[in-house]
C-alpha cells in the first residue's frame, strides 16, 4: 500500500521511513492540540523523572564522547581518509567552517550569548559563589562556555564521524542505520534498520523544532521591541510561517546556491555584530577578558566535565546542562549528517580537530565580548540585564536589552533580528536536506517537492511547541525535549562501539602493504570473519 501512494506521489525515498515517520510526527501534532492538559502532563511527569535520576548519565555521556574523539584523532586511525585514499575536500576551510557554523549553532549564540552569562553571574550554579560578585562573573562565562564550547561540538562531531565513515568508506546508504551496519550486519536494511531510522527522524524534526521555537521567541521579542509588535503566541506562529517560506525558497535553490550563500552572509553579519559591540564597548577590558575567559575555561574544563551536584542537589543542572545536551543531542543526526555531506575527502583527524576546535574558538571568543560585556554594564549600575533577564524572565530579550547600551541600538537591533531570521532560515533549509536524506539513504538531496514537505513539517512542530502546548515557551520546549533525547544517547554510545570495530576491521586496507600493522589487522580480520567493504 505504502508502495503504491509512493509511485502515485512520484517520491524519490524510503516508503517505509518516509511515510511513518510523517504519519508520527501528524500524530503528535494532532494529539498535542487535542489533548492540550495530558500532553503537557505526560511530558512534565517523564521529563521531571529523567531530570531526577538520569542527569548523571548525560553528563558522563558527554564526557565521555569528548574523550573518545580525542583519542580517535591522536591514534593510527586519524590518517583515516573520509572518501578515497586520493580525494580531497569539496569546500575550503573558511566555507566549510561557515556552512558547519550556520547549520550548528547559530541561532543558538544569537539566543543565549548575553542571556545565560548572565543568568549565572545573578544566580550561580555552585552555592558557595556570592551573585553578582567577580568569582560569580568567573563561573557564569566557565558554565556557559562548558555548554558551548567543546562539549556541544562532541555532540555534533561525534555522529558526523561515523555518517562520514560508513557513507563514504563502506559506501553504505546515508542513515542512522547504516552506522551499526557492524552490530547488525545486512539487518540494517530490514525492520530493525527502519525503526532506527524512523527515531533519527522523528528526533531530528524536534531537536531541530526546538531550536526554531528558540529563534522564534527572539524574534518575536525583537519585533517587539522595535514595532510593537505583540509577542503573542499568533505572532509567532506567523514568524514561523514567514521563515519557513524563506526557507523553502532556499531549499530549492539546492546547496550551494541556498545554503551556502546563506551561511556566508550569515557568518560575516554575525562577525560584524561581534565586532560592533569590541569596538563601541570598552575594548581593551574586553580583549583582556577573551583571553582570561579562555585560561578559566580550560583550567575549569575538567572538573565541570563530571560534576553532578552531588552536594547541593539543587536541580540547577538539569534545567540547564541535561536540557542542553538532551536537546543537542537530538538534532546531531541532522547537524551530523550534514557536516559528513560537507567533510567528504578529509582525514579523521583533520575532522576532529577542525569540527571540534574551530567553532569552539568562535564560540569562546563570541561568549567572552558579549558576557564580559553584559557584565560591566551590569557592574556600572547602568543595565539593568539582571532584572530584564532574571527578574522579569525575559531570555529572548536579553540581546536587545544588551543593545539599548550601545550606540545605534534601534539600527543594530534590526540587524540583530535580521541575523536570527537567517540563521533560522539555515537550520530549516538544512534540515530539510538532512530528514530527506536519511529517507532516502542518498547522500546527494531528492526531488525538491520532498525537501519543501520536511521544511514545511519542522515548521508545524516548532509552532505546535509553542503555541499548541499549554505551558508554552522555554518551559514546553525544554520538557518535550529531554523526554526525546534519551534514547539518542543510547544509540550515540553504540556509534562509537561500531565505528571502532568497523576501523578495526578496515584498518590493513589504509596501512602500508607488509607493515606489522597491516599483517596484525589482516590475520585480525580472519580470525573474525569480517570482510572490509571499501
Amino acid at each position: 500500500m505504502l508502495e503504491k501512494l509512493h509511485d502515485k506521489l512520484g517520491l524519490r525515498t524510503n516508503p517505509v521511513i518516509f511515510f511513518v515517520s510523517a504519519g508520527l510526527t501528524a500524530l503528535f501534532v494532532a494529539v498535542t492540540i487535542a489533548f492540550t492538559a495530558p500532553v503537557d502532563q505526560f511530558f512534565g511527569t517523564l521529563s521531571s523523572w529523567i531530570l531526577e535520576k538520569l542527569g548523571w548519565f548525560y553528563i558522563l555521556g558527554v564526557t565521555t564522547f569528548l574523550i573518545f574523539l580525542i583519542w580517535i584523532a591522536l591514534s593510527r586511525y586519524g590518517n583515516v581518509r573520509l572518501g578515497g585514499q586520493h580525494e580531497r575536500p569539496e569546500f575550503s576551510n573558511a566555507v566549510w567552517f561557515a556552512m558547519l557554523f550556520a547549520a550548528g549553532i547559530g541561532t543558538i549564540l544569537m539566543f543565549w550569548g548575553v542571556a545565560e552569562p548572565i543568568s549565572h553571574y545573578a544566580e550561580p550554579p555552585q552555592q558557595n559563589v556570592a551573585p553578582q560578585s567577580v568569582p560569580a562573573a568567573k563561573e557564569a562565562m566557565n558554565f556557559t562556555l562548558y555548554h558551548f564550547g567543546l562539549h556541544t561540538w562532541t555532540i555534533f562531531c561525534l555522529p558526523a564521524l561515523a555518517f562520514a565513515y560508513f557513507i563514504y568508506k563502506r559506501k553504505l546508504p546515508a542513515r542512522v542505520s547504516s552506522i551499526f551496519q557492524p552490530l547488525l550486519g545486512d539487518r540494517i536494511y530490514g525492520p530493525i534498520g527502519k525503526v532506527i531510522d524512523i527515531t533519527a527522524v522523528i528526533g531530528t524534526i524536534f531537536g531541530v523544532g526546538v531550536s526554531i521555537g528558540l529563534g522564534t521567541l527572539q524574534i518575536t521579542s525583537g519585533l517587539s521591541r522595535l514595532f510593537g509588535v505583540s509577542e503573542g503566541k499568533i505572532t509567532q506562529i506567523l514568524v514561523i510561517a514567514v521563515v519557513t517560506v524563506i526557507a523553502l525558497i532556499s531549499v530549492a535553490l539546492g546547496l550551494t546556491k541556498g545554503i551556502k550563500r546563506l551561511s556566508n552572509i550569515n557568518i560575516l553579519m554575525a562577525v560584524g555584530l561581534l565586532v560592533f559591540v569590541l569596538a563601541t564597548g570598552s575594548t581593551l577590558y574586553l580583549t583582556r577578558g577573551i583571553i582570561e575567559t579562555t585560561g578559566n575555561y580550560l583550567s575549569s574544563l575538567v572538573p565541570l566535565s563530571f560534576w553532578n551536584d552531588t552536594f547541593g542537589n539543587t536541580g540547577w543542572q538539569g534545567s540547564w546542562t541535561v536540557f542542553y545536551w538532551a536537546w543537542t543531542i537530538t538534532w546531531s543526526p541532522f547537524v551530523g549528517i550534514f557536516i559528513a555531506r560537507i567533510s567528504r575527502g578529509r582525514t579523521i583527524r583533520d575532522f576532529v580537530r577542525g569540527v571540534l576546535l574551530l567553532p569552539t574558538a568562535f564560540s569562546v571568543v563570541w561568549f567572552s565580548v558579549f558576557g564580559m560585556a553584559a557584565f560591566e554594564i551590569e557592574r556600572d549600575g547602568s543595565g539593568g540585564l539582571v532584572d530584564a533577564v532574571v527578574g522579569d524572565g525575559d531570555i529572548p530579550g536579553a540581546l536587545f536589552t544588551f543593545l539599548e547600551n550601545f550606540p545605534l541600538a534601534t539600527g543594530i537591533s534590526a540587524i540583530s533580528v535580521l541575523i536570527v531570521v537567517i540563521f533560522f532560515t539555515t537550520s530549516m533549509d538544512s534540515a530539510a536536506l538532512v530528514v530527506d536524506m536519511l529517507c532516502t539513504g542518498e547522500s546527494e538531496p531528492g526531488p525538491t517537492r520532498q525537501r519543501v514537505f520536511w521544511g514545511i513539517t519542522v515548521g508545524v512542530v516548532a509552532g505546535t511547541l509553542l503555541a499548541a502546548t499549554g505551558k508554552g515557551g522555554l518551559e514546553a520546549l525544554q520538557e518535550v525535549i529531554t523526554v526525546v533525547g534519551l534514547p539518542f544517547f543510547i544509540i550515540a554510545f553504540l556509534m562509537m562501539y561500531n565505528l571502532v570495530r568497523a576501523l578495526r576491521s578496515d584498518v590493513g586496507n589504509f596501512l602500508p602493504p607488509g607493515s606489522a600493522r597491516a599483517r596484525r589487522a589482516s590475520t585480525s580480520e580472519q580470525e573474525e570473519g569480517v570482510v572490509a567493504r571499501d
